[in-house]
């Protein structure tokens, strides 16, 4: 059976160490396995990065930026075998895997600007013969723990603009469903990277806590549950690194009475099942406007979840396809039994499908719950799952209250024709990543990406640039030259400019 290994120093690495089966969701087989590295192996790649660091910070970023062109060209002529591992290991269908992956691309595209966005600033004669200017230099070396539903978009929300920014990189990808994640990885050589540069090492909580402990990481980036996110940035901190933790979510759409309902409708039905619910931009909760409007959007949605196609992640045909795991599987099943037992209304049971020729897979249909109260199980929890909850308010006022009394505030929208109280929305909701008519909010490329609240530990987000901020550190330089024989005596108070 394959194990995939670990990229270090430019070479693929096969490794006699633990192992963990990886499993293809679609039917349940274990496909291939992968090794869980070490500490010593999270060592050699933190030293390889190590010594690769002097020459790659000094590489002028306009070299850096062309490997970052040859790159996206390199990601976009294996767009169709990046796809087809990611369907095999995630389970995720080809055109869904075809978008995660574009969104990555576009994050590649923006570091390409890299010689514009490492300027800096200048200021001359800010006193008489004095000069002053700010550059963004790299930290060093710099890792990412990413997780297992996006392999191969969130890891490129990392590594490339750190890599532009003249760091060198360790990513430790999700067990999971590792091989899209290193496949991509391996193309930076391709694309004339140095080796060592970019590291990815697999492996588990071994390998994470050897990351968060070593003194030669100067800076981690997380994406994962908020429980693990809370972990990742308390140790980091107090490891003396810069840390962004991006943890979990619980995304709400008010659905108001004077909505085009058949726009929401649709609208909802990518956004609460696509990827079947595994993204943390997944609009698990509408929350409706009036009795009036909750009947509407129950009865379309109803009707609209039947040519739902749920199956195999080959077949192009189909909406979405498994879950992750057995054990996650298993997970949304409670939390739809929780729901029930807690005096929900499950209008479409998801518990109970059947995919011919996939019976082994780990499959959830698509779930619709109504009258779910803010007490419930399900309504705290992150389900993860294609499980749409709905709730009954009867004001804007109560739906944003709701909204900004859960732990979570990742992202958020509202489906109205109102634009005054669209701003309202927008003004005053505590999420930190907002749609208006737009249920999946999540920022381009140029912008940053990141919650609020529980959502996120530490003060940047992810990607656009605040990454590039995450990833530099300012020195601010400021120099003399006096002209000859112009010399001043000592100063003994704040220098001032009057």
């Amino acid at each position: 059976m394959v194990t995939v290994g670990h990229l270090i120093n430019g070479q693929l690495i096969d490794t006699t160490e633990r192992t963990q089966d990886v499993f293809n969701p679609s039917n349940g087989e274990v496909s291939k396995q992968v090794a869980l590295a070490s500490k010593a192996t999270v060592e050699e790649a933190i030293a390889a990065a190590q010594s690769a660091y002097p020459a790659w910070r000094n590489t002028p970023a306009i070299k850096r930026a062309r490997v970052m062109f040859k790159f996206k060209d390199l990601l976009e002529q294996n767009v169709d075998k990046i796809c087809q591992l990611i369907g095999e290991e995630h389970g995720k269908i080809s055109h869904d895997a075809a978008g995660e992956l574009q969104r990555g691309i576009e994050n590649v595209e923006y570091a390409c600007c890299a010689p514009e966005l490492l300027k800096g600033e200048h200021s001359k004669n800010v006193a008489p013969s004095i000069d002053s200017w700010s550059e963004f230099q790299p930290l060093g070396v710099v890792a990412g723990i990413t997780p297992f539903n996006f392999p191969a978009m969130v890891p490129l929300w990392m590594y490339p603009m750190a890599i532009v920014c003249g760091n060198c990189f360790i990513l430790k990808p999700s067990e999971r469903d590792p091989s899209s994640t290193l496949f991509i990885a391996s193309l930076l050589k391709e694309a004339g990277l140095p080796d060592g540069v970019m590291n990815v090492v697999n492996g588990d909580k071994e390998a994470v806590d050897t990351l968060l402990n070593d003194d030669r990481i100067k800076a981690v980036s997380f994406v994962g549950s908020t429980s693990i996110a809370e972990y990742i940035y308390t140790t980091a901190n107090a490891n003396g690194k810069r840390c962004q933790a991006l943890g979990g979510a619980k995304n709400h759409a008010i659905v108001m009475p004077d909505a085009d309902m058949d726009n929401a409708v649709a609208q909802l039905l990518g956004a609460a099942f696509g990827s079947s619910g595994e993204r943390c931009m997944a609009l698990s909760v509408a929350v409706a406007v009036g009795d009036a409007a909750a009947d509407q959007l129950v009865s379309k949605m109803k009707e609209a979840m039947k040519t739902l196609k749920i199956g195999p992640c080959h077949d192009a045909n189909n909406d979405f396809g498994p879950v992750i795991t057995k054990q996650h599987q298993q997970k949304v099943f409670g939390y739809i039994d929780s729901a029930e037992e807690q005096g929900a209304d499950i209008v479409v049971d998801g518990r109970h499908l059947n995919v011919d020729g996939y019976e082994n897979g780990f499959y959830v249909g698509g779930t619709l719950i109504d009258r779910v109260t803010a007490d419930m199980d399900s309504y705290h929890a992150e389900i993860f799952g294609p499980v749409l909850q709905v709730v009954r308010v009867e004001s804007m006022q109560q739906a944003m209250d709701l909204i900004d009394a859960h732990e979570y505030g990742n992202g958020t929208c509202i489906f109205t024709r109102d634009g005054e109280a669209a701003r309202y929305f927008s003004d005053h909701i505590q999420v930190g990543m907002v749609g208006i008519n737009i249920p999946l909010p999540v920022p381009v490329a140029y912008h940053s990406f990141g919650g609020w609240k529980r959502s996120l530990f530490g003060d940047l987000h992810a990607y656009g640039p605040d990454g590039v901020r995450f990833y530099t550190k300012r020195k601010t330089i400021t120099q003399r030259w006096p002209s000859a024989g112009v010399r001043e005596g000592a100063q003994f108070s704040m220098p001032t400019l009057s």
